[in-house]
């Protein structure tokens, strides 16, 4: 299933000023939808049920609507907890009034007096809660009326709500399959009814959240292209179907991709990434993708991402249990590759480029041993003491690479290591970086599309532990601080620009009951272009 999205502005409709009130409900109910959703505060449940309460917004739409507002207080429908909800339902009153709405989904912000209330981890538990009541019933269509949800808050706050409630719609309206129906996977899953959401506002916030629409709809697509990557199965998601993927995007949205094949990425003397790709029978692929948005000569910003479509360990074997799950490896190649979608899609004014060093690590009588020492790009030679740290293998040479494009800030993005989802657990993405100002802006990033991030350490001392008695520097450090190590080996690859690391292991997918890629960090990804 997919959901779409769309903006609608109406100028009589300001509910924030009494005296307009009863007609900006009037436009709004006469509006033909299946559900309209309306927000309302405990502060405005408090008046509605004050002796002679003849104003304020439950007030006014009880009247509107023949005294249903009413009928749901006396019978407990209406709550002042936040992320409450309140069905109502049309009869005939309605229609006498000239309500045209078949629905109405009441939804409370709870105390908005309180100012801790008043932030975006509070918002998402009331979009959540929306959602979840419009999703999986006969509803095929809504009008979300963006004022009613922050009311008297500033407008930058709104285009926020707007792209994290597009989020989380397209979060719950993901369907793995829906874009590969030649592959049938699955037989047909039940198809959520609901499809379509329009967001409606009003003369004062009628630019910034017509933009946040688009922005949100963008990252949507961004995000479904990731999951749809990590969640196909590695037989069929191979480095070559990276590849054509990447390229398939260029027919689609004017993208320049380049595809090198295994000669070329030999000539480029990538001995570290080939050294993992050689137990395989899958070619490598070496993928580069720009978008040109930006002015000619301008720095660009430069993703690159681990691409590892399956990975046993190598030599160094996983335990079998939960290996399927390793075909989520790829997901930092998944996340870039639907980031330069979503940059494409919106003609971002950016030159940006995504980089994706993309193979199998597979055990053979051709696969690397721990022990052997392989020469990078850059000319460093790294011994291997453990055949499953190879992302960072693959990695330090695409880093290497992308010093040709002399970028602005180069940010990789990799399921590197196990040890950050102990550190982190499955809530905040790690990012390291010596660089304050790439670190403030990606941790401001995750905070407005709540794709989190939590700082970790790179300090110099930790770069004891990767030392070697044969090579420069061995690709592992030890289990102490496992994370911060292989940013640490990372980094020695990275002198040249401004750099910072995403460990994305506990964030790219869920296991269990709920298993699947999440789409994480494309929302982080896309809000921190949009505000470079």
């Amino acid at each position: 299933m997919t959901i779409q999205f769309s903006s609608k502005i109406f100028s009589k409709a300001d509910i924030s000023h009494p005296k307009q009130l009863k007609a900006g409900l009037s436009t709004l109910l006469a509006q033909s939808t299946d559900c309209l959703v309306l927000a309302y505060s405990k502060l405005d449940l408090e008046a509605f049920g004050a002796p002679k309460a003849k104003s304020g917004l439950l007030s006014e739409l009880d009247l509107l609507l023949g005294g249903s507002v009413t009928h749901a207080n006396l019978v407990g429908d209406l709550d002042g907890q936040s992320a409450s909800v309140c069905n109502l339902r049309a009869d005939k009153s309605w229609a006498l009034s000239g309500t045209k709405a078949k629905r109405i989904l009441l939804i409370c912000l709870g105390d908005t007096a309180k100012a801790p209330e008043r932030n975006l981890n509070a918002y998402s538990k009331i979009a959540r809660a929306a959602l979840k009541q419009l999703s999986g019933g006969s509803i095929q269509n809504a009008l979300w009326f963006v004022p009613s949800f922050a009311m008297g808050h500033r407008v930058d706050f709104i285009a926020e709500e707007v792209r994290l409630t597009i989020q989380y719609a397209g979060d719950q309206a993901y369907r793995f399959g829906v874009r590969q129906p030649a592959l049938k996977f699955k037989a047909k899953d039940k198809a959520d009814t609901f499809n379509y959401l329009t967001f409606a506002g009003n003369d004062a916030c009628a630019k910034e959240m017509r933009a946040a629409v688009l922005e949100g709809a963008a990252i949507v697509e961004g995000m479904h292209l990731a999951k749809d990557l990590g969640n196909l199965p590695p037989n069929i998601c191979t480095p070559t179907y990276l590849g054509k993927t990447a390229q398939g995007l260029s027919k689609k949205t004017g993208l320049k991709v380049e595809v090198l094949g295994r000669k070329q990425i030999e000539a480029l003397g990538m001995g570290s990434f080939l050294s993992v790709a050689q137990g395989s029978d899958m070619p490598p692929q070496f993928i580069v993708m720009r978008h040109q948005g930006g002015k000619v000569g301008e720095a660009p910003i430069v993703l690159v991402g681990k691409g590892i479509t399956f990975d046993t360990g190598g030599i160094s074997l996983k335990p079998g249990e939960a290996m399927d799950e390793m075909k989520y490896d790829m997901c930092g190649a998944a996340s870039v590759i639907g980031t330069m979608y979503t940059a494409a899609l919106l003609k971002l004014k950016k030159n940006v480029i995504g980089v994706i060093p993309t193979c199998e690590n597979m055990p053979s009588g051709q696969a690397t041993r721990p022990g052997d020492i392989v020469k990078s790009m850059s000319g460093q030679t790294i011994e291997i003491l453990n055949t499953d740290a190879e992302g960072r293998l693959i990695l330090c040479d695409a880093l290497t690479y992308v010093e040709r494009f002399k970028p602005k800030a180069v940010i990789d993005v990799a399921t590197l290591t196990g040890a950050c989802i102990i550190a982190l657990g499955h809530v905040h993405s790690g990012v390291f970086s010596d660089d304050e100002g790439l670190v403030s802006a990606l941790t401001k990033a995750g905070c407005a599309s709540l794709d989190t991030v939590w700082r970790l350490p790179l300090d110099a001392a930790y770069h004891e532990q990767l030392k070697s008695n044969f090579a420069d520097v061995a690709n592992i450090g030890g289990r102490p601080a496992g994370s911060v190590t292989a940013a640490c080996f990372l980094s020695r690859f990275t002198e040249k620009y401004k750099w910072a690391h995403l460990d994305i292991a506990g964030t790219a997918w869920k296991s269990g009951a709920a298993k699947g890629a999440t789409g994480r960090p494309v929302p982080l990804l896309v809000n921190y272009l949009l505000g470079q």
